[in-house]
């Protein structure tokens, strides 16, 4: 058997791993692309459609009628699609921030109209109208006989966390209304 000098020995190891170093490097490369168009394929999903909204928008608006919004949409976004406010719009009136809900009326008031056109009354005065709870602000929620400052506070809070009021009972939900406010609410709200 032929001797093999150490020297000799390690340059024919160098060059069976540079060899192995390199199969394994074309194998790799080869199997990479067919794994990388399976994967994303197996892990791309389907966004869910978008649930639409019918909403009613009236008042000061350029193009009042029923418009077709996003799920999460806001009175802003409503008056938008109506063609925006009109110049005599009473927007200081609005929550422009409040979510829409399926099936609500969104009005923009014309600016010294009064209480009949969506003004604000003085309060703890009567409204001339129903306050509409799925759009009223503040100053037209204290309004209502019994329901201060606090408690108006209490009712737009409740709105912004929960969404638009389903039903006028929902009320009882709201901190401070209990009852017998509730059964003398129901009278001058509406949805």
């Amino acid at each position: 058997m032929p001797q093999i000098s150490r020297a000799r020995a390690l340059a024919y190891v160098g060059v069976l791993l540079v060899a192995l170093l390199l199969a394994g490097r074309l194998a790799f490369h080869r199997e990479q692309p067919a794994a990388a168009q399976v994967a994303p394929a197996a892990m791309r999903a389907e966004p869910a459609p978008v649930r639409k909204l019918l909403v009613h928008v009236v008042g000061a608006v350029h193009d009042p009628g029923l418009y077709r919004l996003d799920d999460g949409s806001r009175v802003d976004d409503a008056i938008r699609a109506a063609g925006g406010p009109k110049p005599k719009a009473a927007l200081d009136l609005v929550n422009l921030a409040a979510p829409v809900a399926d099936g609500q009326q969104v009005i923009v008031p014309v600016r010294g109209r009064g209480a009949e056109a969506g003004g604000v009354a003085a309060p703890g005065t009567a409204p001339a109208g129903p306050v509409h709870l799925n759009t009223a602000t503040l100053e037209q929620l204290d309004t209502l006989p019994g329901v201060g400052p606090v408690t108006a506070q209490k009712i737009l809070d409740y709105r912004n966390e929960h969404g638009a009021f389903s039903s006028v009972a929902e009320l009882d939900a709201v901190s401070g209304i209990g009852p017998a406010r509730l059964a003398e609410l129901k009278k001058l709200v509406d949805l």
